[in-house]
């Protein structure tokens, strides 16, 4: 018997996983926090108005309709689909996720108006209902979330099933901003043989190569170089490991340009 299959060995195993599990856990949660930190700080003035651009109604003729396209443990997910008006099965799909404040009217905005591009798009909820409207809350929102991480993971595949299985989409991409742009990379992770194309809008990125190597949908990045939030460097980093592994990635740092820079709907919006 192989001395880890022996109620010993097992112990064993157990013990060194958890003495692990225990010496990991303050680092991550450390990481967690500082992460958290620099987004305050990012958003300390900002505001999401949901004004302006960001509640334009998109020009084609769409359909939207609030979905239950999940079912996390006993919690059901509900999200937001818009998709053209009479569209058929088989057409592109992209799974749109929220910045730190939630499935908001912004994020409602951009799913209709992939839909205005021939896109069926959901925009997926992963705090459970709840919008944030002033930094504290948001910072709240997402660090509950983060700690309900396998939690999001299984909101995202559920997401993708649901636009391939239940809508008859066809290729599907993954899209987000802030909180969300580091799940745009992440759901590109989990669903590696079925995301087609990822888009990261000044998100959280890994540079593990032994992650990435996953990686099978190109990439494209998209930072402000005044972004305290996610340090530039980092960006760098992150570009070098998918250039090494020779990933299809289009990574680009606009000068001068902040943390949020694209959403219409707040006010650090750089057009």
């Amino acid at each position: 018997m192989p001395p880890s299959s022996s109620p010993s060995g097992v112990l064993r195993v157990f013990l060194s996983a958890l003495f692990l599990a225990v010496l990991l856990a303050p680092a991550m949660a450390s990481e967690d926090g500082e992460y958290l930190d620099r987004m305050s700080a990012e958003h300390a003035d900002d505001t999401p108005t949901a004004s302006g651009a960001a509640a334009a109604e998109a020009a084609a003729e769409v359909e939207t309709s609030e979905v239950t396209y999940a079912k996390v443990g006993e919690v059901e997910i509900h999200g937001y689909l818009a998709r053209p008006a009479g569209g058929a099965k088989g057409g592109p799909g992209v799974i749109v996720i929220q910045e730190w404040w939630g499935l908001n009217d912004n994020i409602k905005s951009m799913a209709r108006q992939f839909a205005e591009l021939g896109y069926t798009a959901l925009a997926v909820d992963l705090y459970r209902g709840q919008v944030a409207d002033n930094p504290e809350k948001a910072r709240e929102l997402a660090g509950d979330a983060s700690g309900r991480e396998s939690d999001l993971e299984e909101n995202l595949r559920q997401a993708h099933r649901y636009l391939t299985v239940d809508k008859g989409v066809g290729k599907v991409g993954v899209i987000g901003w802030c909180f969300g742009g580091g799940w745009s990379l992440r759901t590109a992770l989990l669903v590696p043989k079925g995301i087609d194309a990822t888009v990261i809008y000044y998100g959280w990125v890994t540079t593990d190569r032994e992650e990435l190597a996953a990686l099978e949908a190109p990439v494209l990045g998209l930072f402000g170089g005044a972004d305290r939030g996610i340090p530039v460097e980092t960006v760098r980093k992150f570009e070098a490991a998918l250039k090494e592994l020779r990933k299809v990635a289009s990574i680009h740092i606009y000068d001068g340009a902040g943390h949020a820079f694209a959403n219409p709907s707040g006010t650090r919006y750089q057009a």
